[in-house]
């Protein structure tokens, strides 16, 4: 592969911005060029609350990451969370004009538009619009309908739906920072591709990205995406109790919570204690260990209470909807000591913490397999994808335009010339179009 297929994930986190550069090596597997992170100071709960600072750290991060690799930004995938990302299913149908015909791209093209014309809340905008099973006439549970007869197409989707102001401010900030706006996607979608396996996504899994900010859900079953959701907490209000708990600085709490905390209580004795400094000359305090994990314990438990209300929700407790894989943990929170056995002793599923590594080179740096990257490989991982089915579009019409031409060598009659297929764009594509020039029109 030429080395001009190069895609960046851009990460806007609540705690920290990451820029990924990397390239597929000749395995398949996604080697990384270059990495810039930069202090997140203007996003809140995953939301841009300060657009200068925003630009500010996404610069920090881009140059950071030319400087190692050597390579020019120009375009990034960028993710979105935030507390505004709700997600709903609807079931929608179109009656085709021809039964007689098979069903193609077009028809759910038609159909999945049509999702897109639903009526949202004032100031909401769809994200994307996913095809869970199809319908074709009478005959249910139809993964793939393209090739088949039928008169009547349904579908069920699970329907991402955010805020249109906040997504506005992040393509702001992307574009304000000099960027080009190569894709949005919805993070927990990320991060799945980049911790998940396949045979996890049919069995059904739950994964849960504990970030900083916010915390992302993503229900699979059947190797289908069901469930979405953010809850608006993550790591940051468990510094916060932390703070407030044990009257310290918050560079102080952040430093205990990754030190010494724990998510167990049980682990610690009364007699562990650590000391900190005081500030300006003041007597230094004296924590037990005991009390920080209780601390810990009691927020941990709550966001652990609303990502199982939310696969419950999903239907998990049925016969149909059971998931077998259990529970994947990621982002930065998964780091947490014992918060694994918590999770499997609140829920009752298996749990296992997920590492971005499996679609890494083999040599890559130890630091990129962490937990806290998943979302940034997930989004480097969707801008490579890219490429790959553009690729694919660009060889069929080669083909197409070699067999016209040599046709036409000492034949008098004329060719009928096939016109190759327009690339057909994704949702998403027009989405990001349509998010440009209203930026555009913006400035």
């Amino acid at each position: 592969m030429e080395n001009n297929k190069i895609a960046v994930g851009l990460d806007i986190g609540t705690t920290k911005i990451v820029a990924m550069i990397g390239r597929k090596n000749e395995y398949n597997k996604i080697e990384v060029v270059g990495i810039g992170k930069a202090k997140s100071l203007g996003v809140k709960r995953g939301v841009v609350s300060n657009i200068t600072q925003t630009i500010q750290s996404i610069q920090q991060a881009v140059d950071e990451a030319e400087s190692v690799s050597g390579i020019k930004i120009e375009e990034v995938v960028v993710g979105i969370a935030g507390q505004h990302i709700r997600s709903l299913h609807h079931s929608d149908y179109i009656t085709r004009n021809n039964a007689d015909e098979v069903i193609e791209d077009d028809d759910i093209d038609n159909l999945v538009n049509q999702v897109h014309k639903l009526v949202m809340l004032p100031g909401e905008e769809i994200i994307h619009v996913l095809p869970q099973e199809f319908k074709v006439d009478s005959q249910a549970d139809i993964k793939e309908p393209i090739g088949m007869y039928g008169g009547r197409l349904e579908a069920n989707f699970h329907v991402v739906v955010g805020q249109v102001s906040s997504i506005r401010n992040i393509g702001r900030c992307v574009k304000s920072a000099g960027l080009g706006l190569n894709e949005i996607t919805l993070e927990p979608l990320a991060s799945a591709s980049a911790v998940l396996s396949q045979e996890e996504k049919e069995a059904g899994v739950a994964l849960i990205d504990i970030g900083g900010g916010t915390t992302d859900l993503a229900i699979f079953k059947d190797g289908i995406i069901r469930h979405t959701a953010v809850i608006p907490f993550g790591g940051n209000v468990i510094t916060d109790d932390i703070k407030e708990g044990c009257s310290i600085i918050e560079k102080q709490a952040e430093l205990l919570k990754i030190k010494f905390g724990s998510a167990w209580p049980g682990e610690n004795k009364e007699t562990e204690i650590v000391s900190i400094p005081g500030l300006r000359g003041r007597e230094p305090k004296e924590i037990t260990l005991k009390n920080l994990s209780k601390i810990i314990h009691a927020r941990v438990q709550e966001i652990i209470e609303h990502v199982y209300l939310e696969i419950k929700n999903y239907g998990h407790e049925t016969a149909k909807g059971k998931l077998i894989a259990g529970i994947v943990l990621t982002g930065g929170g998964s780091q947490l000591k014992h918060l694994r056995q918590l999770v499997e002793y609140i829920t009752g599923m298996d749990a296992r913490i997920g590492f971005p590594n499996e679609h890494l080179a083999g040599d890559s740096d130890e630091m990129l397999s962490s937990p806290s990257y998943a979302t940034a490989v997930g989004l480097l991982m969707e801008g490579l994808e890219r490429y790959i089915k553009e690729e694919t579009v660009e060889e069929i019409e080669e083909v197409l335009e070699t067999e016209v031409s040599e046709g036409n060598e000492d034949d008098e009659t004329p060719v009928v010339e096939e016109k190759p297929k327009p690339k057909k764009k994704t949702f998403f594509e027009k989405f990001t179009e349509g998010l440009k020039d209203f930026l555009d029109n913006a400035e």
